[in-house]
């Protein structure tokens, strides 16, 4: 028995779950979010708590039972109070800013780099060198969070790239102009 699906899940004030189908929606004051739910998998509401049971004895099954309540717990935070990640850009005479529905990223190239507001995601620039990412869908939070990192890696010299706010990169020594050499 999975130690993490046997916990149940808490049904704040204001949000509504139903499972028909293997159909998981959850509604909240942010929104809605759906999940497909597969194998043997239920849910169970009793009272402000749901809780996720596996009535198969499968392998797949047992692997499952935790993973769906992880996400149903994601998806009740979500519509609740939803998810942020915030994305700082480090380099000379890099910057960021919004235009519309799209963010313009001047980060070292020889030409502005436009990334696309997906939809369900918010995008914002509250400073020259910052990215905030928001939604109410956690995995597409940490997605379009990933695929703006992904245009400029950190990397460990200057410490120059985008980086998440609370990202440590190690920093390395670099060349020591050949001391020791006669």
């Amino acid at each position: 028995m999975s130690r993490i699906g046997k916990l149940p899940v808490a049904i704040p004030a204001g949000v509504s779950i139903t499972f028909e189908n293997g159909l998981l929606t959850v509604k909240g004051a942010k929104g809605t979010l759906t999940q497909q739910v597969v194998g043997d998998i239920e849910i169970k509401l009793e009272g402000a708590e749901a809780h996720v049971l596996n009535t198969g004895k499968t392998a797949d099954s047992n692997a499952k039972h935790g993973l769906y309540r992880a996400l149903l717990h994601n998806m009740v935070v979500g519509v609740t109070e939803g998810y942020k990640k915030t994305l700082k850009v480090n380099g000379v005479g890099w910057k960021v800013a919004k235009q519309g529905a799209k963010v313009v990223l001047n980060v070292g190239f020889s030409h502005p780099v436009d990334f696309a507001e997906p939809a369900g995601v918010k995008l914002e620039c509250p400073s020259a060198n910052e990215i905030v990412v928001s939604g109410i869908d956690k995995t597409l939070v940490g997605q379009t969070a990933a695929n703006i990192r992904k245009i400029r890696v950190p990397e460990p010299y200057h410490g120059y790239g985008i980086a998440y706010s609370d990202e440590v990169i190690e920093r390395k020594e670099g060349k020591t102009g050949g001391k020791g050499k006669k």
